[in-house]
């Protein structure tokens, strides 16, 4: 955590009586006396801190117990990105002429979406991982080649995988049609979830309210979606799960487990009708932990698995 010379330390109280938990922006701005847009503002450049230990959030509509610590860094930098180092140390888990398979960070965009800038642009996770192909290939000069087949939302860590070759690329791209690569996710859910739960929906792009969710009971529109959801750990208010994908659709496990009514802790888009106390975090705790796949070539199995980052133990800790 960052400390420095003009810090605060509040306790947020919530605004009605019986509420145990409050929106941080109005925790801030009543504690300090700060406008909206002051609070705002410091939340989402990073500046407050939530929790003993602390970590940034940077939502200002999270929710926070009364009983929880804040702390307000004036001078704290703006929430670290991912940048080309992270990469570089160690973050190349297997690499062979057909594919390449990396460790994500956290608050990387998998490939761009066409609004970056060019130096943005530049930091997003295939552009990165072509220069550090590069430089291994002799020579050293010129574009790398790397197919797209499968994507990590930014906020979440973890193993994903990439193909070099063309042949590579329609295999692999294959097996994900068929569903016949294994992907195991880690996350931190809001509630106590008990035991094992599949879930299975039709996900439609909208739900009615402008998200994407589930298509009504009954109702056979959109993409068939299959989650396997299985209790590893209790937590304070939280419970650490597995979840197993026998599909994957968009935002699959985010909506699964916010419909199940056990949102993703730190989750900001599917949690709109979640009424229980929100658990702050400074991302989405989803962590992609183990993918299992043919090799393309030599069509021998292969399985990468990868222990969650820091900023995801470190929510386990401070809710244990």
């Amino acid at each position: 955590m960052v400390v420095g010379p003009q810090k605060k330390d509040v306790r947020p109280r919530s605004s009605r009586a019986g509420q145990d938990a409050v929106p941080l922006d109005r925790a801030v701005k009543e504690k300090l006396s700060l406008s909206w847009n002051a609070a705002r503002d410091a939340i989402r450049t990073g500046k407050v801190f939530v929790g003993n230990p602390g970590v940034v959030v940077t939502d200002p509509t999270a929710m926070v117990r009364s009983t929880e610590k804040i702390e307000l860094v004036a001078n704290a930098p703006r929430p670290h990105i991912a940048h080309r180092s992270a990469l570089e140390r160690g973050a190349i888990l297997h690499l062979d002429p057909a594919v390449v398979v990396v460790n994500k960070p956290a608050g990387i965009s998998t490939v761009p979406f066409g609004d970056e800038t060019p130096e943005e642009a530049k930091k997003t996770l295939d552009s990165l991982v072509r220069e550090i192909l590069s430089k291994r290939v002799p020579g050293g000069r010129g574009r790398a080649p790397l197919g797209v087949v499968h994507r990590l939302d930014k906020e979440t860590s973890g193993v994903m995988l990439f193909t070099r070759t063309l042949e590579a690329k329609k295999h692999l791209a294959q097996q994900f049609r068929e569903h016949s690569i294994g992907r195991r996710y880690t996350a931190i859910v809001h509630g106590s979830f008990i035991g094992k739960r599949t879930i299975r929906s039709f996900l439609v792009e909208d739900r009615g309210d402008g998200l994407r969710g589930s298509a009504r009971p009954g109702r056979r529109e959109g993409q068939l979606a299959i989650t396997h959801v299985k209790a590893l750990q209790p937590l304070a208010g939280a419970t650490l799960v597995s979840c197993e994908l026998e599909t994957g659709r968009t935002h699959q496990i985010r909506i699964h487990l916010s419909e199940a009514g056990h949102p993703i802790v730190g989750e900001s888009v599917y949690i709109r009708n979640y009424a229980g106390p929100r658990i702050a975090a400074p991302r989405a705790m989803l962590h992609a932990a183990e993918l299992t796949f043919e090799h393309p070539t030599s069509g021998e199995e292969m399985s990468f698995s990868v222990e969650p980052p820091e900023d995801f133990r470190t929510m386990m800790l401070k809710l244990r």
